[in-house]
């Protein structure tokens, strides 16, 4: 299976910040309406693909929200204080382009800091807070700057998608429009070869501010199984940390996690369907909490067999993040083969 890098291209070059992934989403949704027999969107913002099957329920999700700013408050100057959505190194942010969510359309601006030859003692060694930073638009005042754009507006990192060697990408936002082009990939690898189960695939929204919208999607569909795809830390550049995360590196593979809301059961399942298919993967661990989406799903109703099926990636949280796409590939190929492979009703209770 081919995979449509260009729908990928177009996603990660798509601003959609937590909060506002309506755009991102449209796209997601209008290629899924091609081959998916349901595709529809609810009242959280998420986007659902279903192929319709037998009794066993399948939830494939990758959140397709970023991380982001939002508009606190318009100076007097016309510039835009703003205050983090989702996890941000601050550091990142100094002197970063940005598109901002405005009145009649994309609005672009620069983020500012006090210059560092203005900095005395020891503020050259401080650590920036985000309370120091605004987004300079080029108003010439406070009511030009609110004719553009209103409090509450949201933002995000303005970089292009760069194309590396060895099949490697790197762009603002791979965390996760990578797991949802994912989990849409393997739908359609699904359609072309039917698997028993019904199949859900879902965009959802708000991961990196909470989860509602899995905690939402998951509730909606009512799976049995769920197959989280997200990404995680490599630990192959000069930062790494074997021992704390792993051997994971770009071109390893899917990374398989074990703990907190994973299921042991679908974990065995899918290191072994691994292991008989020749898929590479390597093995992360999340002893208490996995800071995905499958810990909102896992409780979902009465409790749903969860596995977290991850992405490396570089740089996380930066407007470089970086993944390889063979990785995207074997875990596409891994997904839609485990999928296939399931009886109507498999035993999922741990022993």
């Amino acid at each position: 299976m081919i995979l449509q890098l260009d729908l990928l291209k177009q996603l990660l070059a798509t601003p959609s910040p937590s909060g506002d992934e309506a755009a991102t989403a449209t796209l997601w949704r209008e290629y899924a309406t091609t081959f998916a027999d349901e595709v529809h969107a609810d009242v959280r913002g998420n986007s659902v693909a279903i192929l319709n099957g037998g009794s066993l329920r399948i939830l494939l999700d990758g959140h397709i929200d970023e991380i982001g700013l939002m508009v606190t408050y318009i100076s007097e100057g016309g510039f835009l204080y703003i205050a983090p959505i989702g996890g941000w190194d601050n550091q990142v942010l100094v002197g970063q382009r940005v598109v901002v969510q405005g009145r009649n359309g994309v609005v672009r601006g620069v983020i500012g800091k006090t210059p560092i030859h203005l900095l005395k003692g020891e503020a050259r060694d401080h650590v920036t807070k985000v309370e120091e930073l605004w987004i300079d638009i080029g108003a010439s005042d406070k009511a030009e700057a609110q004719s553009l754009v209103r409090v509450g507006a949201t933002a995000v990192i303005d970089t292009p998608v760069l194309e590396l060697p060895h099949g490697r990408l790197a762009a603002r936002g791979l965390d996760n429009r990578i797991g949802a082009f994912v989990v849409i990939e393997a739908l359609r690898a699904l359609a072309q070869e039917r698997p028993h189960a019904t199949v859900a695939a879902s965009a959802s929204v708000h991961e990196e501010i909470g989860g509602a919208g899995a905690r939402a999607a998951a509730w909606n569909f009512n799976p049995q199984i769920a197959l989280v795809v997200d990404v995680t830390f490599t630990t192959d550049d000069p930062s790494g940390d074997k021992q704390q995360w792993g051997e994971v590196s770009l071109g390893s593979g899917a990374v398989l996690s074990r703990g907190a809301a994973n299921s042991p059961v679908l974990f065995d399942m899918l290191c072994e369907h691994a292991e008989r298919a020749a898929i590479p993967y390597t093995v992360q661990v999340t002893a208490a909490y996995t800071g995905t989406n499958a810990d909102v799903i896992h409780h979902s109703r009465s409790g749903v067999a969860t596995a977290i099926i991850s992405i490396p990636n570089r740089y996380m949280h930066s407007p470089s993040e970086m993944i390889q796409i063979s990785d995207v590939e074997h875990t596409v190929q891994l997904i839609a083969a485990f999928v296939r492979s399931l009886p109507d009703e498999p035993d999922l209770i741990p022993h």
